[in-house]
């Protein structure tokens, strides 16, 4: 189980500059869950404690609205969600809601953070994707906001 979780992480792009014996040691502290359809890995507004690795299965990033809940991605393995909580320590600004069977590692916020200390690299590709998130993110806004306007 322990090797094939290393291997997961290695799957990562945040995780793939990290020698397998660092990640070995990682995926020990790690805590292997597993989460049924439907329910919540983690809900908008907590805190942030954890970021969360997908091993297998799909979920939902949900976030309310005062429309109600909107889904505004899927995500499958090697995934990794709620890094931005446990970075910036604020509340957590998505659901994410397993819409299949779902088994993830849960990395705690310190675990993570040393991990970030520890390995500048990491935290670079947690940047470029946070980056390519707020980019996507923008131009999905971009476009909604002009829909709107030309109604």
């Amino acid at each position: 189980m322990l090797s094939d979780e290393v291997e997961t992480l290695r799957e990562v792009p945040i995780f793939a500059s990290i020698e397998p014996a660092k990640l070995k040691l990682l995926a020990f502290a790690c805590d292997r869950m597993i989460y049924r359809q439907g329910q919540d890995i983690c809900r908008q507004g907590d805190q942030g404690d954890a970021a969360y690795v997908l091993l297998s299965g799909m979920a939902d990033v949900i976030v309310s609205s005062s429309a109600g809940e909107v889904k505004v991605a899927a995500i499958g393995a090697n995934a990794i969600v709620g890094e931005m909580a446990v970075l910036c320590n604020i509340p957590r600004t998505a659901t994410v809601r397993a819409t299949s069977r779902l088994e993830v590692l849960r990395i705690s916020k310190d675990h993570f953070l040393a991990l970030t200390s520890e390995f500048p690299q990491v935290a670079t590709e947690i940047m470029r994707t946070l980056a390519a998130r707020l980019s996507e993110t923008t131009a999905e806004l971009a476009n909604a906001r002009i829909s709107f306007t030309t109604r």
